[in-house]
């Protein structure tokens, strides 16, 4: 469960917290103050101090947090998701020597590094890879380069780049052709054109930019 609150409305923290305690209660369930977690998000570009919590929020102020196995941070990066990406896929491409050791062969091998890492890799990549900075996908590729040249990864996988585009295509077909999609509502309304142009791959009006943010915004990066 997460509490979103604007900036402009911090004051009222506690008192959303004490509508959510009575939501609970209502509802026969229990609310784990213990690990309940704040963080503050900045849009801004420039290092904000932080004002302190209020004294009676008892909660824990932690610069990232991980929400649905995706690692966000409070400057809204993905430096924090991709280090702990590469941690894990190093143990694993480890484990991927120990089954070599024991005879695994290398075709066999790679079946399994396109389960257990690049399956990891591309884990809802359409949330964070717009954030993710050029340093991140180099780092991303790196792994996969080294992986290749020991033989665990197949020679044709994609770079990471192509791997998180190719993940975008895919989802925003899928919000585009079900009327049901929970993503449906947020998509602009059908523009039509008088003008023969070339094929695009929707007929949806584009959305203005207006912040730095807006570039990293999964359906404006894919209109």
């Amino acid at each position: 469960m997460h509490l979103v609150i604007p900036g402009g409305n911090v004051a009222t923290c506690q008192e959303e917290i004490d509508n959510l305690q009575k939501w609970v209660t209502a509802n026969n369930l229990r609310l784990n103050r213990d690990k309940m977690k704040e963080i503050v998000f900045s849009a801004c570009r420039k290092r904000v101090p932080l004002s302190p919590p209020p004294p009676r929020l008892d909660i824990e102020r932690v610069a990232s947090l991980r929400v649905f196995g995706v690692i966000v941070n409070n400057r809204l990066t993905a430096a924090d998701h991709v280090a702990t990406l590469l941690s894990s896929c190093s143990r694993m491409t480890y484990a991927m020597c120990i089954l070599r050791a024991h005879g695994l062969p290398d075709t066999l091998l790679q079946d399994v590094f396109r389960a257990v890492v690049i399956s990891h890799i591309e884990y809802a990549a359409p949330a964070w890879s717009g954030v993710c900075s050029a340093d991140d996908r180099t780092r991303l590729d790196s792994l996969l380069r080294r992986s290749k040249r020991l033989g665990y990864c197949r020679i044709d996988q994609l770079a990471a780049v192509d791997m998180f585009s190719a993940a975008d295509d895919d989802f925003f077909s899928r919000i585009k052709s079900s009327s049901h999609h929970v993503l449906q509502p947020y998509l602009p309304d059908n523009y039509e054109t008088p003008y023969q142009l070339r094929a695009r791959s929707h007929t949806l009006a584009l959305i203005n930019k207006t912040k730095f943010l807006n570039d990293a915004d999964f359906i404006i990066r894919l209109l």
